[in-house]
């Protein structure tokens, strides 16, 4: 069983890209982050010709995730307790987008499903902007409802196979950050903060990816030749619980789809899961995906 997440950086722009690479690498089940659109908007057709289910969870042109799976997803949520809001209403989307516990409108920045035993969710924390912006201070109070929410879910089932996948907007080791624009100890995704942050989730989590591939970049920024010469950062993760690491048998960071026509400024992160190293709660013919592709 192959799950992936990916930052694709407007959906609209990039689905048949995105099935393309769905079809071809085999993916069972994709997190998808930053698909800046609605759900009426999102191009469904695509994915479903391909196989493929989808969960969204979008407000507007900004942020939203997703997740695209060839198998029955149950227990959706958007969002999850706690979690922060930030800025203003979305004219015309108040009654969906909700508050947060700060009284601040919430953005679509986190989508929970259930496949088969596991545990999924898609995640895109946000940017923090700077280290002295309103934004960054969110951005802690985001990841911290998020780290409470981990060890409550976990404690109440630590045989769960669960996954936090997304775009982290962290570079949590020094050789995780190749752009030059980003200084430690000024810079947003370097600071002590967000890195401590981020070491807080291996109380309960593992980096299920890095064991793998212990090099490479996730994300190069569009600008000034960044991927050319490989001055990219690793801002993307698979975490999973201690039941899931356990059924990972391998893993991959997809840096050639960062190459090409149109690409995203991320590239797809992948794992590979062995279910039979999991509870008998996932069968290959839970969906069956249509061979239009032959």
């Amino acid at each position: 069983m192959r799950i992936a997440t990916w930052n694709v950086n407007s959906i609209r722009t990039r689905a048949p890209r995105v099935v393309d690479w769905l079809v071809r690498e085999d993916i069972d089940v994709l997190a998808m982050q930053e698909i800046k659109c609605r759900p009426d908007q999102f191009p469904v057709e695509a994915f479903e010709r391909a196989g493929y289910q989808l969960e969204i969870h979008g407000l507007n042109q900004w942020n939203g995730v997703a997740f695209a799976s060839r198998h029955e997803m149950t227990d959706v949520a958007r969002g999850f307790d706690g979690m922060p809001g930030f800025g203003a209403p979305i004219k015309g989307q108040e009654a969906v987008q909700g508050t947060g516990p700060n009284g601040l409108p919430l953005e679509a920045r986190a989508l929970g499903v259930t496949v088969g035993d596991l545990r999924l969710w898609s995640l895109y924390v946000p940017n923090g902007r700077a280290l002295d912006d309103p934004h960054f201070a969110y951005k802690l109070d985001w990841l911290a409802a998020l780290r409470e929410n981990t060890e409550r879910w976990l404690g109440e089932d630590p045989e769960l196979p669960l996954a936090l996948m997304g775009d982290w907007n962290i570079a949590p080791l020094r050789e995780d950050m190749g752009d030059p624009t980003f200084t430690e100890g000024h810079s947003t995704h370097v600071s002590p903060d967000e890195r401590s942050m981020f070491a807080s989730f291996t109380e309960f989590t593992d980096d299920v990816v890095r064991p793998v591939v212990p090099e490479g970049y996730t994300f190069w920024d569009y600008k000034a030749g960044r991927f050319q010469k490989d001055e990219g950062m690793r801002i993307d993760f698979i975490l999973g619980s201690t039941a899931f690491a356990g059924a990972v048998t391998g893993a991959s960071i997809e840096r050639e789809e960062r190459k090409g026509d149109g690409p995203s400024d991320h590239v797809p992160v992948v794992c590979d899961l062995d279910p039979t190293l999991l509870d008998a709660g996932y069968e290959d013919d839970d969906y069956d995906a249509p061979m239009i592709f032959g």
